[in-house]
C-alpha cells in the first residue's frame, strides 16, 4: 500500500488520537483497510472497533481467515455480535465453516433465530458444495405480476438482497421457471406481464454440484449471480461471482501446490506453525524417496554393463532428467486443461495421440542434440573410444524413448486419477518425474544392450 497512507496511520496511531483515526481509516477504501490490516496486523482489532459498522463488515468479509480468527478472539462482545449478525448469510456460512465446534456455537448464539436456523441450514450442505457458497437473500417474482408491482417489490426488499442485477421468477410453490436481467424489466412497460418477459433460458445450480463445476458454469456463461435448486427445481439461493472468484483463487492456489508435490496448505504459508509445515511436506517426499530406491534398484540391476562400460553411466543423469522434464511438462499441461475444462475424459484418445506425435519430436530434438554433443566431444578427445558412433545412437534412441514415454506418462496419469475420482493434481510433477526416472533406466540401458551387445557389453 502507499507508504503515506501507512505513515499517517502510524502517525495517529502514536498520538492515540481515536477521532482522527476513525475519521482517516472510514474515509479509505476497503481494500486499504484490509491492507493496513496485513501492514499492521496488531492493530487489527483496533482498526474494526474504529471503522462504521457497515464498511467494518466488509473489511472482515475479505480478510483471510486466520485473521478473523485472531480478531474474533480479541473484539469486544457488542462490535461481534453486529459483525456476525450483518455478516452476509455466504461469508457468515464460510466462518462457521472454518471455526471449530464451541466457536460456533459461541456465534451462533448472537445470531436472532430467524438467522440462527438459516445458518444451521447452509451448514447442513457438504463442505464443497454449492449450497456452501449460497445466499438466501434475492428478489424472486411471480408471472402474473406487472413490472410496476415488481419494481415495488424489488424497491421494497433489493436492500437485503445480494444483488439486485438479476430477478427471478417463481411460480406459488416456490419453483424456478426463469431469471430476468433487471435492465429488462426497467425498459418495459408498467403495465406488462413479468410472464411476458422471461424467455425460458435459464441456468441454474444444483445445491449439491461440486463448487469447482460452478466455476466452470460461471465461466462459459458470463453471469453476475445463477439461482441455486433442488431436486424438485425449488429456488433455495443463489450464488454470485465475488464468491465464485474467491473459490476459483483457492482452488488454483490448492492445485499449485499439490502440483509441488506437497499437501494442500490451509493457511497462508507464513502463518503456518512450522511443524504443521512439515507434516504437509514430508508425506510426498516420503514416497518420492521409496520411489528412488528403485532407481538404485535399476541401476544395480544393469551393474555388470556398466563395469563393462562405465561410459554409459556419464548419460545417466542426462537420460533421466530429460524424461523427468517432459514428463513434468505434460502433466501440468493436463492438469491445467482438466481444471479449466479444456479436456474431458472422453478426450483421452486425443491426448495421447498428441503425446505420442509431440513426444516423438521433442524426443528426436533432444536425441539429435545428444548425439551430435558426443560427435563434437569426439574432435576434441577420445574418450567415448572407436565406437562413439554406436554411443551417440544409443544416446540419441534412448532420449527418442523416454521422453516419449515421459509425455505419455505424463498426460495420462492425471486423466487416470480423474477417472478414479481421485485429484489429478495429485499426479504432481515430482511424482511424475519420479516414475519416469525409474522406467527411463530400463529404457536407457536396454537401447545400450541393443546397440552395444558383443561391441562394449
Amino acid at each position: 500500500m502507499e507508504k503515506l497512507v501507512l505513515d499517517e496511520v502510524i502517525l495517529l496511531l502514536d498520538a492515540e488520537n481515536d477521532r482522527a483515526l476513525k475519521r482517516y481509516i472510514n474515509e479509505l477504501n476497503i481494500s486499504e483497510v484490509e491492507e493496513l490490516i496485513d501492514e499492521l496486523p496488531q492493530h487489527a482489532v483496533k482498526f474494526i472497533e474504529t471503522l462504521s459498522i457497515k464498511r467494518a463488515v466488509n473489511v472482515f468479509r475479505i480478510l483471510d481467515f486466520p485473521t478473523q480468527e485472531k480478531i474474533i478472539a480479541k473484539l469486544q462482545s457488542n462490535k461481534l455480535t453486529e459483525i456476525i449478525r450483518q455478516l452476509p448469510p455466504d461469508d457468515r456460512t464460510a466462518l462457521f465453516s472454518e471455526l471449530k465446534g464451541e466457536a460456533v456455537k459461541k456465534l451462533l448464539i448472537l445470531l436472532p433465530d430467524a438467522d440462527r436456523k438459516e445458518a444451521l441450514v447452509l451448514l447442513g450442505y457438504e463442505e464443497e458444495s454449492v449450497g456452501r457458497l449460497m445466499t438466501p437473500d434475492f428478489i424472486a417474482v411471480k408471472t402474473d405480476w406487472t413490472v410496476e408491482r415488481a419494481l415495488n417489490h424489488i424497491r421494497r426488499y433489493g436492500k437485503n438482497s445480494e444483488t439486485i442485477d438479476v430477478v427471478y421468477v417463481v411460480d406459488k410453490d416456490g419453483v424456478l421457471l426463469d431469471d430476468i436481467r433487471i435492465r429488462e424489466i426497467l425498459l418495459s412497460d408498467p403495465e406488462a406481464k413479468i410472464g411476458d418477459l422471461t424467455d425460458s433460458r435459464l441456468i441454474a445450480l444444483h445445491v449439491n454440484d461440486p463448487q469447482e463445476e460452478a466455476i466452470n458454469v460461471f465461466k462459459m456463461n458470463n453471469r453476475v449471480a445463477l439461482p441455486v435448486v433442488d431436486d424438485q427445481n425449488v429456488l433455495l439461493g443463489i450464488v454470485t461471482v465475488d464468491d465464485i472468484l474467491w473459490i476459483a483463487h483457492e482452488e488454483y492456489t490448492e492445485d499449485m501446490q499439490k502440483v509441488g508435490g506437497t499437501e494442500a496448505l490451509d493457511q497462508p504459508y507464513l502463518d503456518m506453525p512450522l511443524l504443521k509445515l512439515v507434516k504437509k511436506r514430508v508425506g510426498w517426499l516420503v514416497i518420492l524417496f521409496f520411489g528412488e530406491m528403485f532407481t538404485a534398484t535399476a541401476m544395480s540391476h544393469f551393474e555388470g554393463e556398466i563395469e563393462k562400460a562405465v561410459v554409459l553411466a556419464l548419460f545417466v543423469p542426462l537420460i533421466i532428467s530429460s524424461g523427468g522434464n517432459s514428463g513434468s511438462q505434460a502433466s501440468t499441461l493436463i492438469i491445467q486443461a482438466l481444471a479449466l475444462g479444456e479436456i474431458k475424459l472422453t478426450d483421452w484418445w486425443r491426448v495421447m495421440r498428441r503425446e505420442i506425435i509431440s513426444g516423438l519430436l521433442l524426443g528426436l530434438t533432444l536425441g539429435l542434440i545428444g548425439f551430435l554433443r558426443i560427435a563434437v566431444w569426439t574432435s576434441f578427445t577420445p574418450m567415448y573410444g572407436p565406437h562413439w558412433v554406436l554411443i551417440g545412437c544409443t544416446v540419441g534412441v534412448a532420449l527418442v524413448g523416454v521422453v516419449l514415454w515421459g509425455s505419455l506418462a505424463g498426460s495420462m496419469l492425471p486423466i487416470v486419477l480423474k477417472k478414479l475420482g481421485a485429484d489429478p493434481a495429485s499426479s504432481s510433477a515430482p511424482f511424475v518425474a519420479t516414475l519416469v526416472d525409474v522406467t527411463g533406466l530400463i529404457i536407457y540401458f536396454t537401447v545400450a544392450m541393443m546397440f552395444l551387445r558383443d561391441v562394449l557389453l
